[in-house]
């Protein structure tokens, strides 16, 4: 596991280790400044087959704070190992920091050329290292300092330079990711200490690249101050994930009921079932409607099935509860919602599993869609469920419109387990998980493989097999987003970006847990 931090987070932990521990600044600088060096040095290597040579060039384009003073002295560094360096800074006067006064002063003497932004015309460069601004940046870039920031795009759009970012791409905002005016597109970012929200959080993620996190001799945070910090799973914390015991039995590993799968929506059931079992379920029953049944046995003969027809379930509605009752008792675990129709027998389905069922409910879909249509559903929330909206059934749920939840997601996941106390998997391309234990997740895996019909139900899956080996609603949770997105990763590499099937990814999910094995 890794910490996430905003900003402000990580000034304070600088701060706090120059100030109460008494760490020069300059040190920790100049460890800064030697790990953007080394990266710089390998995206040279990268490029041109490992030479090392006068030849390339290397500008370092900086701002005049303490990011830009990483970026001289990153570039002093580079010149004493035989690169080719210069210094750029903007066309405009400013306040410099005392520590970027003193990096130029050296550069200085060294003979390295300081350069500005309008001195330079036609000329180009192999690498360049973006040290324009840092993590403290909170306004929209114009004027001197957006000219920089189209200096290093023309670099590597016209002329393919890498670029690498000091502690985070200038023009992003290290809290949401979002872009402020115009940003740089890094090939890597170093930065330090711990990795920042806006690496995680997209657009940002997009834009960092290769994230290298660097231990400069920071003082660690003390427990009590950590504990408000996001955090983000790591291959690590896959050992977590409860092994077989030699001597065990299928209901050793949890009875996983999937209540799930309309009318012409059978594949929906299928990827949660095939998803459950791959992660470990060991026995799993399927709650459907009778039009599936011959495709949920042909697909997943391994699967016990339990079919109703959704005339008798509005007809009959007492009988119909009764029966659904029965299902639930038998479960250890439930999955809610996939592919489940908003129809009248799904309101019912709905509403005597969530009044009869004590066990985790990872509630998804369509049983969403059905408590926001109806909210007395919502009366039925209880810690025991794992909500899995993606943007638009949260903004259903909660009124809010999805361009703010799009913009809010670390808040809008917080609002939601706290108000219904519940753990809240709020799915996008970098899925928040707002733990019901007052932990929040960012999700660091994935692919844009995922982003096709299926990959909801698959996840929905993933995380019941979790809990069916016996870890608790909130591990499940968390790790589950992390393991169904390190599957997306394997199956873009099996079969291509484009061109993942749900049922591959599922597949897939047996290869990254079995890793730990």
């Amino acid at each position: 596991m890794r910490y996430l931090v905003t900003g402000r987070e990580m000034k304070d932990i600088d701060m706090r280790s120059i100030h109460e521990y008494g760490i020069p600044s300059l040190v920790l600088m100049e460890r800064a400044a030697l790990e953007v060096a080394n990266e710089a040095e390998n995206l040279c290597a990268e490029k041109y087959c490992g030479a090392t040579s006068s030849r390339y060039k290397i500008w370092s384009v900086c701002g005049l704070g303490n990011n830009g003073a990483d970026g001289v002295a990153a570039a002093r560094i580079l010149h004493l190992r035989g690169y080719s360096t210069a210094v750029i800074l903007p066309s405009v006067d400013g306040r410099m920091s005392d520590e970027m006064e003193i990096q130029l002063s050296i550069v200085e003497k060294l003979g390295i050329p300081i350069l500005h932004s309008g001195d330079i015309s036609s000329d180009r460069c192999d690498v360049v290292i973006d040290a324009v601004f840092g993590i403290g940046l909170k306004r929209t870039i114009e004027g001197a300092y957006e000219e920089l920031i189209k200096l290093i795009s023309t670099q590597k759009e016209n002329y393919g330079a890498k670029v690498v970012s000091v502690d985070i791409p200038s023009g992003i905002d290290s809290d949401s990711g979002e872009i402020l005016g115009c940003t740089v597109c890094a090939d890597k970012t170093v930065t330090f200490g711990e990795m920042k929200l806006g690496h995680v959080l997209f657009p940002g993620r997009e834009y960092s690249g290769k994230v290298i996190t660097a231990e400069i001799g920071f003082v660690p945070t003390d427990k009590n101050t950590a504990e408000a910090y996001a955090l983000a799973h790591t291959k690590e914390d896959l050992k977590r994930i409860p092994k077989r015991n030699s001597y065990s039995h299928k209901g050793n590993y949890g009875k996983i009921l999937i209540a799930a799968g309309t009318k012409n929506m059978a594949g929906a059931a299928y990827f949660a079932a095939k998803a459950a079992y791959r992660t470990g379920a060991g026995l799993v029953k399927v709650l459907t409607v009778e039009e599936n049944r011959n495709t949920i046995h042909e697909k997943i003969p391994e699967a016990i099935l339990a079919t109703y027809s959704t005339d008798w379930a509005v007809n009959e509605s007492g009988a119909f509860k009764e029966y659904i009752r029965k299902q639930t008792d038998w479960a250890d675990v439930i999955v809610l919602g996939p592919g489940l129709g908003t129809e009248e027998s799904s309101r019912l389905l709905v509403e005597a599993v969530l009044e009869h069922a004590y066990v985790p409910i990872v509630l998804d879909a369509d049983a969403i869609n059905l408590a926001a249509r109806y909210p007395y559903l919502k009366n039925f929330f209880t810690e025991n469920i794992i909500l899995t909206p993606h943007l638009m059934e949260c903004s259903r749920l909660s009124g809010k419109p999805v361009d703010g939840i799009r913009d809010s997601l670390i808040d809008t996941a917080r609002e939601m387990a706290e108000q219904y106390g519940v753990t809240c998997v709020l799915k996008d391309a970098a899925t928040v998980i707002a733990r019901k234990d007052g932990k929040l997740f960012v999700n660091t895996s994935g692919s844009a493989s995922m982003a096709k019909g299926g990959s909801g139900d698959v996840l929905c899956g993933v995380i019941a097999g979790l809990l069916g080996l016996g870890m608790d609603e909130c591990d499940a949770a968390s790790l589950g987003v992390y393991v169904h997105g390190l599957a997306g990763e394997t199956a873009a590499r099996k079969y291509g970006v484009h061109s993942v099937l749900a049922g591959e990814l599922a597949d897939c999910i047996g290869e990254v847990i079995n890793e730990t094995v």
